[in-house]
């Protein structure tokens, strides 16, 4: 019994962490909603949790945010298993030579999750917080990610509860069959007003997809136009990728 509540305990104080994917910032009576845990129990594991260095408690807002001691770990991430790290070098390349924001996606489940970002160093930018969790069925990314899944992901992907109303899945499903005949797909303000977006897969060693490579901006400045002219140079980022992961 004494094991199963050690389990238990450590699974509840890995939720309140992943709390932390969705704000920066939050509060105890928050940590509790989102958790649906009673707050003496939350309080507990937030007292434990910053003991440990995991959180860090602001004394005037009394919010949570994550501890040194989460990016003490990162630090130790292996270069040859975290894309998010090994690619990183390329990504920055790859800004300089277009002068736009690069993300790399990866799909969670039935959602995407940015786990690198390279931001434009022009005024006028597309910021792409990492970690931020966006659907499938929108934005060039999740086009990719979508495209080049299995057909079990896929049918999970049309499936899914919270399937944007106004997004007509045959024309979804013929924009999936574009993408893949072609290698890379487009979005102009599908998610986020302003903002466009032109994306690739980056495939493992396996032949599987294993994430998409995005270049994103204005859409006064990422044109339809200028997306094909930079489709080439994506392309070549992303192999140049795959050829790091055989290494």
């Amino acid at each position: 019994m004494e094991g199963k509540k050690t389990v238990r305990a450590a699974e509840r104080a890995l939720d309140i962490l992943l709390c932390f994917t969705r704000q920066p910032e939050l509060s105890l009576t928050e940590i509790a909603r989102m958790t649906e845990l009673n707050k003496s129990t939350v309080f507990r594991l937030l007292a434990t949790l910053e003991e440990k260095g995991f959180l860090i408690r602001n004394a005037e807002t009394e919010k949570y945010r994550l501890g040194f001691r989460i990016w003490e770990l990162s630090a130790h991430l292996s270069r040859t298993d975290d894309p998010a790290i090994l690619f990183l070098p390329e990504m920055e390349q790859l800004r300089d030579q277009l002068e736009e924001t690069v993300s790399l996606y990866v799909r969670d489940g039935l959602e995407r999750v940015r786990v690198q970002a390279v931001e434009s160093l022009q005024a006028i930018r597309r910021v792409a917080p990492v970690g931020a969790r966006m659907p499938l069925a929108v934005g060039a990314a999740g086009k990719v990610l979508a495209s080049f899944s299995s057909p079990v992901v896929l049918d999970r992907i049309l499936s899914d509860p919270e399937w944007p109303e106004n997004v007509d899945q045959k024309a979804y499903l013929a924009q999936l069959d574009r993408i893949r005949r072609q290698g890379f797909a487009t979005s102009v303000e599908e998610r986020e007003a302003g903002t466009s977006a032109v994306a690739v897969p980056v495939f493992g060693q396996d032949g599987n997809i294993m994430a998409a490579l995005a270049v994103s901006g204005p859409v006064g400045r990422l044109t339809l136009e200028r997306m094909e002219e930079v489709v080439p140079s994506v392309i070549e980022a992303a192999e140049r990728m795959q050829k790091m992961l055989k290494t």
